[in-house]
């Protein structure tokens, strides 16, 4: 099965639209036991809360049992509120916690020969796959993962197996794949399809869940007004909705800038982003559009903390953002950064080498705080007199008489200076 949908003008899909073709998909699907997989409150302008409601909706409505467990990966998990906002009227007890460190299962490996020849010899070690028992269920006699297709550090693009290996993956290959992630370098990834990351899990995919009755729902989607504005959907048993989703979103996700940015103001919405961890996409989805010695400023009244759990907090806390030779110089020296890689690669990503600087204003933490990680540190409310949210608009602007660009939601593209741009 592969069934798709692209939006025929820059309005997007109806919620109409998702629904009839997402029946179409579900109709041809029947099933008893049925497990949703979607994304949490980090993806809410996915539009993926919507189909996930429906679908519940659907199969109960057919007599089936439905459970939903978030793919959570290492974030913590959704309260009560987050999951009325996102899932409406699904209830609260059919929801699982994924738990990342404790529910997983080995389901199979990735020769390290086959890692180095899609690595390029950067990462010569066996793969091991683990996912959360919850999948390998055979009472689940189907398995609905859904997910939003976007530029992302650690893959190239988003969703699909990684929304599995990720999402419901184990300490092991969440760790991994980071790693590799960033030693291989996120600039030659990021907006791309077939990264090694990526190869790799489709290698998971192939032979090791290919039993499973795993279907995927992926959204393209942007939020220009705050608000998912879905322009594809995508649903299939394999790899193809991931290759027709890819497509559709380099379009609509990448946006290129004629010069590399001097100044670029990112805002983090107080209610999606309380951490470093999430609030980084700032710093990820512009990076490629910088100028050498510019200077991003991200707006972050909601940060209050800057791991999604204490022990990557306090790694964070403990080795900051320092850069890539002195970060893998820390890593190969210190076993609890050895032992949270996905920690490593984060503060890997995080850093800009010296090339442009980041400032973090901020109000639930001090600026000290931040300035101990390797930022620069403001209070939020000051700069946010002069970059003011409510006032600024998508794209350039000028405050003072100085030219800025400004960003109001990173998790949806990606800004790439296009005379540095190799595709």
């Amino acid at each position: 099965m592969n069934l798709s949908m692209t939006a025929k003008d820059a309005t997007g899909l109806s919620r109409s639209e998702q629904k009839a073709l997402l029946l179409q998909a579900l109709s041809g699907l029947p099933a008893k036991r049925v497990l949703l997989l979607p994304p949490d409150i980090t993806r809410f302008h996915s539009g993926t809360g919507y189909l996930t409601e429906e679908a519940y909706l659907y199969y109960t409505a057919q007599g089936a049992e439905v459970d939903v467990m978030p793919a959570l990966g290492t974030h913590a998990p959704m309260t009560d509120e987050e999951i009325s906002v996102m899932f409406g009227r699904i209830p609260k007890d059919r929801f699982f916690v994924h738990k990342w460190r404790t529910d997983t299962v080995p389901v199979g490996e990735a020769p390290g020969d086959f890692v180095s020849e899609v690595t390029e010899g950067l990462w010569k070690e066996p793969v091991t796959f683990t996912v959360n028992r919850r999948l390998l269920d055979p009472s689940y006699d189907l398995i609905l993962s859904l997910g939003q297709v976007v530029p992302h550090e650690v893959i190239g693009m988003s969703s699909h197996a990684k929304n599995i290996f990720v999402g419901t993956g184990g300490e092991k290959i969440i760790h991994t794949s980071h790693m590799i992630g960033a030693v291989y370098g996120l600039e030659r990834m990021m907006g791309r399809d077939h990264s090694p990351v990526r190869k790799i899990f489709d290698y998971g995919m192939e032979h090791f869940l290919a039993d499973r009755p795993i279907v995927f729902v992926l959204t393209v989607a942007t939020a220009p007004q705050g608000k998912p504005l879905v322009h594809g959907l995508f649903i299939g048993h394999g790899r193809q909705c991931l290759t027709d989703a890819v497509a559709l979103a380099q379009k609509t996700n990448i946006d290129f800038v004629e010069h590399g940015l001097k100044k670029c103001v990112v805002y983090l919405q107080p209610d999606e982003y309380h951490s470093t961890w999430l609030g980084n996409k700032s710093i990820y989805r512009t990076r490629m559009a910088m100028a050498d010695g510019g200077e991003l400023i991200v707006l972050a009244p909601g940060v209050r903390h800057f791991g999604e759990n204490p022990e990557a907090d306090a790694l964070i806390r403990k080795y900051g953002f320092r850069g890539r030779l002195e970060t893998l110089k820390a890593y190969s020296e210190n076993e609890d950064l050895r032992a949270n890689a996905s920690v490593a690669a984060h503060l890997i990503h995080g850093s800009t080498d010296g090339r442009f600087s980041i400032t973090y204003a901020v109000r639930e933490v001090s600026p000290a705080e931040v300035e101990a990680l390797g930022f620069k540190g403001a209070r939020y409310e000051d700069l946010a007199k002069i970059y003011d949210p409510e006032k600024l608009h998508y794209g350039y602007n000028t405050v003072s008489g100085e030219e800025i660009y400004y960003v109001p939601n990173p998790s949806i593209g990606l800004w790439i200076n296009r005379e540095t741009f190799t595709p």
